[in-house]
């Protein structure tokens, strides 16, 4: 792969402006992993230039992080269309605009800014968006997922540049936060805020006993804002050094969901030593982990008047056991959360922005590779060592 030479100013990029938008040649063509189905090595595909349509950007990437999706789409355990450029988890910087590029909050967007953007583009007019739910909009698209095509070739972070399309929530970003904590703020972190807002909108955080099932990248940043809303935090993960990361981000105690069911380290008996010992019964379960016995167990340990918010139930799986008679009498509430809107995104970076002196955010990117080495990337992503694994364009010695 070349020596990445990045774009410092706009007067590098040629552009002729279009009636349907505004082409950019970029000096040294753009570069992205293309995935063509599961076992085959990823491809380099050379971008000489892009085509932005009113409300487009050009980001040059700084980093992207590899995330669990990521994963499952490689393997095959999702269905994907075919070719694609995966990633939707990045933090890069604005090297091309259009007269009508927009952030989140409504200012106009510059060339040089540092920014993250949503996993998601919404058309913003149709019925859910109306609603207040572009991130279900009926003419979603989503970064990382959906099949190459001419015109928007650079649609995943597996690249060295993104293409971010008009109808994106753009957030500009910190230029001292470390691009390691902010790269998961367009997916893991922005996810866990909305997450804790579904919560939260029926039972306060703080005081409150949450119980957080899965310490995996969302498990460990979910405990971290719940603890420092003032909510008295359980995580529950089934590896013991998860769990020992969950204590590093504020767990005030940690379940083994494997121990047997009168073992003091079991979720059960855990919550219920911290109720002898004063604390709140759990009226918050966030459901991380998608696996069935967490959801099972998140269902029957929350307490009365409690929430059951559901996340990480993002592909089919066996189904749970729902006594209606127990929800009811229980005045229990279960809600779902899949992907987040802009004000979410725009709270994830305001939070870590605050936060990353305070957790060791920053070391959840166990690895970063050159771009170059993204299916060793991803095969290790697949181990889940460690959170995240990133990808940066230029070799990570070079990173600011």
């Amino acid at each position: 792969m070349p020596e990445h030479d990045p774009i410092a100013a706009p007067v590098t990029l040629p552009a002729l402006t279009l009636g349907v938008g505004r082409e950019v040649v970029l000096p040294r063509a753009a570069e992205a992993m293309v995935w063509s189905g599961v076992g085959l090595p990823l491809d380099r595909v050379a971008v000489p230039g892009v085509l932005l349509r009113p409300g487009d950007v050009l980001v040059e990437l700084e980093l992207a992080t590899i995330c669990g999706s990521d994963v499952h789409t490689a393997l095959g355990h999702r269905l994907a269309a075919k070719p694609l450029v995966l990633g939707h988890e990045q933090v890069g910087r604005i090297v091309a605009v259009t007269e009508q590029s927009y952030a989140a909050n409504g200012m106009p967007l510059r060339v040089g800014q540092r920014v993250v953007w949503s996993v998601t583009v919404s058309c913003g007019t149709c019925p859910r968006c109306r609603r207040g739910l572009p991130q279900k909009c009926l003419e979603l698209v989503k970064y990382g997922h959906e099949r190459m095509q001419r015109g928007w070739e650079l649609s995943g972070g597996f690249a060295t540049h993104v293409q971010v399309r008009a109808g994106t929530a753009v957030v500009v970003v910190d230029e001292q936060v470390p691009a390691t904590v902010l790269a998961p703020a367009s997916c893991a972190t922005a996810t866990v805020v909305a997450a804790l807002g579904a919560a939260s909108a029926l039972v306060p955080l703080a005081g409150a006993t949450v119980l957080v099932t899965g310490a995996g990248m969302l498990g460990v940043t979910a405990c971290a804002m719940a603890t420092d809303a003032g909510a008295l935090v359980v995580v529950s993960d089934p590896d013991p050094a998860r769990r020992q990361l969950a204590l590093a981000f504020g767990a005030a105690a940690v379940a083994d969901p494997g121990a047997p069911r009168e073992s003091p380290t079991g979720v059960a008996s855990l919550l219920a030593a911290l109720a002898d010992a004063g604390a709140a019964e759990p009226t918050i379960a966030v459901e991380l982990s998608g696996a069935r016995p967490a959801v099972q167990t998140a269902l029957d340990l929350i307490g009365v008047g409690g929430v059951v918010v559901l996340v990480g139930s993002v592909s089919p799986g066996d189904p749970v056991l729902l006594d209606p008679e127990s929800i009811v009498r229980r005045l229990v509430t279960v809600r779902g959360v899949h992907n987040y809107t802009p004000g979410d995104l725009s709270q994830a970076v305001t939070y870590l922005g605050r936060a990353w002196h305070r957790h060791p955010f920053s070391a959840l990117v166990g690895t970063t590779f050159p771009l170059a080495q993204a299916d060793a990337a991803l095969a290790l992503a697949a181990t889940a060592r460690h959170p995240r694994v990133g990808l940066a364009p230029q070799p990570p010695a070079t990173l600011g």
